[in-house]
């Protein structure tokens, strides 16, 4: 997975390039936590896809946004670590002015700092 700054990814990309970079980031996402942990299914452009085309059903993107939240747990229990990432938080979050995606940044921050590992380095990951 990549590091990045959590308060680029929530407030000044998505600021420069009008919301699209909201969509970059959360495809990014899923598929790197597709590549981290092969052993789980993790749908790539899915959930890029419902927040995309079934924003306007309001109940869509909340559940897309749920699952990020379990998915980025599932990953931290793949890394061995301790589970931090909560989707309700998550989720609440995204009411406040967007904060969801800075608190899922940060937990999947986390998973980096864990690792300390080089980009494309093998790692072993735990049940």
């Amino acid at each position: 997975m990549k590091q990045r700054h959590p308060v680029t990814v929530w407030l000044l990309w998505p600021l420069i390039t009008l919301g699209v970079y909201h969509l970059v980031w959360y495809f990014k996402i899923h598929k790197e936590m597709a590549e981290f942990d092969r052993r789980r299914a993790v749908p790539i452009v899915g959930p890029m896809l419902v927040l995309l085309l079934l924003s306007w059903t309001v109940i869509a993107p909340l559940i897309s946004y749920y699952n990020c939240g379990d998915r980025i747990r599932n990953a931290q229990r793949a890394a061995g670590m301790q589970v931090t990432c909560t989707p309700v938080i998550g989720l609440l979050l995204m009411f406040v002015f967007g904060l969801g995606t800075l608190y899922y940044q940060l937990e999947l921050n986390k998973i980096t700092d864990a690792y300390q590992a080089p980009a494309g380095q093998q790692i072993p990951l735990w049940v």
